[in-house]
């Protein structure tokens, strides 16, 4: 009898990346093992694909055939430097674009494709074979962060801290000096007039209109500096979802230039809300007024006051699950790291409608949560889990 244990243990599912599609309908993840679609709502398994081999990013093009897909993770199915377009009808690739370079992000629309990489944005025509339309060198973008709407494109400028805004029409480029240091999370308002940023300091969120390029509003996450997670706009374009390293979902009203204001009239102040040992905050309204703009009471009307005093902060927040696994490990993301092989994601957003919302996780340790804003006893809004799933199997 063989009493030898084994060489080499069989490795567990790991999710390697986490994307919404257009309407937040669906999810797709990226596994060391291929990929696989969810339905947002309910956590309920769409679409499976075993490649026996890493996906380190899958991006859907809303609800059709299509999707993009980039190789990642130890042992990635594709090269890193490859886009693959995926048509799942037919379980084959329909095109593909190469780079010199890792692509870092992918946007995908019936008419454009978008693929980012270390330091470029390239647009592309949606045709076979893909014609390049338009490039744009941008600062180093290890996140490959990059939004589209149906009129515009965002993405980081070639400055540190800026974004270029690209009319899809007419290839006009405008350059937002969003912030001094470097930027961690952008993202569009789903009908494309507002966008937030955050940079890698994490204390603040600016919201800019796309028409013009002014500056909205600047929100504050908090005091102490944090790692964004991500930002969403809900289908209104009213709220803003916010999550962090903090492990705490924040919830802002933000001003649309084409939206009334919400009405305020049952916020008033209140104390203090409790916080959980980590610092974080219980579920429920934040410790301010309803609105988000009266944390610190009277302190924030006396003259001469440090601005963190009168910032807006969000009007309500609850902590979300990172999973048990460490958050810090995994490769540094750097111009040779494969996609897939950093830390895995976690708090990725996706509004299910105006009021709830979906929070995700990747790794070992995949969590689905689902959250509603409701109106409290008191009359005020407040942020409730209302169902959790750990999606890759179990509870």
């Amino acid at each position: 009898m063989n009493t030898r244990p084994p060489i080499e243990s069989p490795s567990p599912t790991v999710v390697l990346s986490i994307t919404f599609n257009d309407d937040c309908s669906c999810f797709a993840v990226g596994l060391n093992t291929g990929f696989c679609i969810f339905f947002a709502e309910t956590c309920a398994l769409r679409t499976a694909r075993d490649f026996n081999a890493g996906v380190g990013l899958v991006q859907m093009m809303g609800k059709a055939n299509y999707l993009g897909l980039v190789g990642g993770g130890k042992q990635p199915k594709f090269a890193g430097n490859k886009l693959i377009l995926w048509d799942d009808l037919k379980s084959k690739s329909a095109l593909d674009i190469s780079a010199l370079t890792p692509v870092r992000g992918v946007q995908l629309s019936k008419e454009r494709i978008v693929v980012v990489l270390q330091n470029s944005v390239r647009v592309f025509k949606f045709a076979k074979p893909p014609t390049l339309l338009s490039a744009y060198e941008t600062a180093n973008n290890p996140w490959g962060l990059c939004c589209m709407s149906a009129r515009r494109i965002a993405f980081p400028g070639r400055t540190t801290g800026h974004v270029q805004l690209v009319e899809i029409a007419t290839g006009n480029v405008s350059i937002i000096p969003a912030h001094s240091s470097g930027l961690r999370a952008i993202q569009m308002s789903p009908d494309g007039e507002l966008l937030a940023t955050a940079s890698e300091t994490g204390t603040l969120i600016r919201i800019f209109s796309t028409a013009n390029c002014a500056r909205l509003t600047e929100l504050r996450r908090g005091i102490d500096p944090a790692t964004i997670f991500s930002l969403a706009f809900n289908p209104a374009g009213t709220m803003l979802a916010c999550t962090s390293d903090k492990f705490t979902l924040h919830i802002f009203d933000v001003p649309h230039p084409k939206r009334p204001a919400p009405p305020v009239a049952a916020n008033a102040a209140q104390p203090p809300s409790p916080r959980r040992a980590d610092g974080g905050h219980a579920a429920g309204p934040s410790e301010n007024s309803g609105d988000g703009k009266g944390k610190w009471g009277i302190l924030s009307k006396i003259p001469m006051m440090p601005r963190l005093f009168s910032d807006v902060y969000s009007f309500a927040s609850a902590p979300f699950e990172a999973g048990e696994e460490p958050v810090i490990g995994g490769l540094p993301v750097s111009e040779t790291t494969t996609l897939g092989t950093s830390r895995p994601p976690k708090g990725v957003l996706g509004w299910l409608s105006d009021t709830t919302l979906a929070v995700v996780g990747a790794g070992k340790d995949a969590r689905w949560e689902k959250f509603a804003i409701q109106e409290g006893i008191d009359g005020r809004r407040q942020v409730v889990r209302e169902g959790w799933k750990r999606y890759l199997g179990g509870s």
